[in-house]
């Protein structure tokens, strides 16, 4: 399904949202529950978490970097942790690719692991249109109960069953629309 500004995640989860984000005179580092179930984008913005709070509010548009998987996570996360590129601009597709969910992941610039969660497309702009520049966003759940954000070249998964060695070093670019006609 394509998106306009919001959409669906693939299935509502369960998490923390830094109370300060959402409420007036809340201490940073605090957590409370939420449901997480929709995102948002918007072109040079980060992408936008919508979701419900255990009050029955709805809050959208939540940073990345204030949602957490555990009632005490990583305190000195930022937004530069959670994604590294804004969104490209406002319509998206949402897709849980069934061999990479619930996946080990390893993020390239921390080192850091997690598992699969999610991936969602950008359509329609400028960016996706070029092959050098398109990319997919995969979302996953850290250890360290942060979430994070990476395109596919900024991670790679660890299948015991497939995958094996480093860091591929000699992965090429596609640079080409392939076309029919």
């Amino acid at each position: 399904m394509l998106y306009t500004g919001s959409g669906n995640i693939p299935h509502h989860i369960y998490c923390w949202v830094d109370s300060s984000f959402v409420r007036k005179y809340a201490p940073k580092y605090t957590f409370e529950p939420c449901i997480w179930f929709g995102l948002h984008s918007k072109p040079g913005h980060s992408w936008g978490c919508h979701i419900m709070l255990e009050c029955g509010a709805v809050y959208r548009g939540v940073p990345p970097h204030a949602l957490a998987f555990d009632v005490a996570p990583d305190p000195m996360w930022s937004l530069l942790d959670s994604q590294i590129w804004d969104c490209y601009g406002d319509q998206f597709s949402v897709v849980r690719y069934d061999y990479l969910n619930g996946q080990r992941a390893e993020i390239r610039s921390n080192g850091l692991f997690g598992r699969y969660l999610f991936t969602a497309i950008p359509m329609n702009d400028g960016f996706t249109m070029e092959p050098t520049q398109s990319k997919e966003f995969m979302f996953i759940e850290l250890d360290n109960g942060r979430l994070c954000i990476m395109p596919t070249n900024e991670l790679r998964f660890h299948d015991k069953s497939f995958t094996e060695g480093d860091w591929p070093t000699n992965i090429k670019l596609n640079t080409t629309s392939w076309r029919v006609e």
